[in-house]
Parts: C-alpha cells; sequence; structure tokens
C-alpha cells in the first residue's frame, strides 16, 4: 500500500503562488486516482483536484479553484503536484493529498472512496 506525504505549504500575500507535493513511497503513485482537499477550521472538507490512475490521467476541479491551479504527476519521482496560482485568502486551508485504486469516471473523480490519507500541509494567504 502507498504512503502519502505533502509538502510545499506556507504563507504567501494574495495573488502569490505556491506549489504543494505529494510523493508517495512504498508503491507507484500511477495505480492510484490522486486527489487534493483542504479544510479550513470550522469548515467542511473541499475537494481541490484530483489525477486519475494512468489509465486515464483525466483531470477535474473544484469549481472555486478551476483556472488557478493544475494537478500533475511525475511519474519518475513518484509525486504528484498541485500549483497553485492567483492564490486568495479564502484558499488558506490545511491541504492533503489522498489516493484509491479502484477508478471510475474521471468527471466524477473528487468523490470516489479515498482510502490512503497523507497528513496536510499548511497553506495561509494573507490579504
Amino acid at each position: 500500500q502507498v504512503q502519502l506525504v505533502e509538502s510545499g505549504g506556507g504563507t504567501v500575500h494574495t495573488g502569490g503562488s505556491l506549489r504543494l507535493s505529494c510523493a508517495g513511497s512504498g508503491s507507484s503513485l500511477d495505480s492510484y486516482t490522486i486527489a487534493w482537499f483542504r479544510q479550513a477550521p470550522g469548515k467542511d472538507r473541499e475537494g481541490v483536484a484530483c489525477v486519475m490512475m494512468m489509465a486515464s490521467v483525466g483531470t477535474t476541479y473544484g469549481p472555486s479553484v478551476k483556472g488557478r491551479f493544475v494537478i500533475s504527476r511525475d511519474n519518475a519521482k513518484n509525486t504528484v503536484y498541485l500549483q497553485m496560482d492567483n492564490l486568495r485568502p479564502e484558499d488558506s486551508a490545511t491541504y492533503f493529498c489522498a489516493a484509491e485504486s479502484m477508478g471510475g469516471f474521471d468527471a466524477l473523480c473528487l468523490t470516489f472512496a479515498y482510502d490512503i490519507w497523507g497528513q496536510g500541509t499548511q497553506v495561509t494567504v494573507s490579504a
């Protein structure tokens, strides 16, 4: 079973950029659909972006980040990235990556039953 470790969080000003990394170990990430979720204090967890396992490599984005965030894979590094541009204060949250191996319809990948989670990385966007 794969283990996930997130990194790349930090504090930026509004309009800035960050790139989060989700590094896999123990198994190849290309056998998994990988998603990024975020959760701010007092709020529900929100699906941010997902990328399908290698057979499809389709991507889906949550409505609040579409056009600003890009999810991608680097199979050589066994890592999935989340490039976040034009950040806003409302993007502040703990960001988690998650993995699942059952697959399904690309456009629904943010609703899959993810059963492997990383520990999270904090993103803070100041006004």
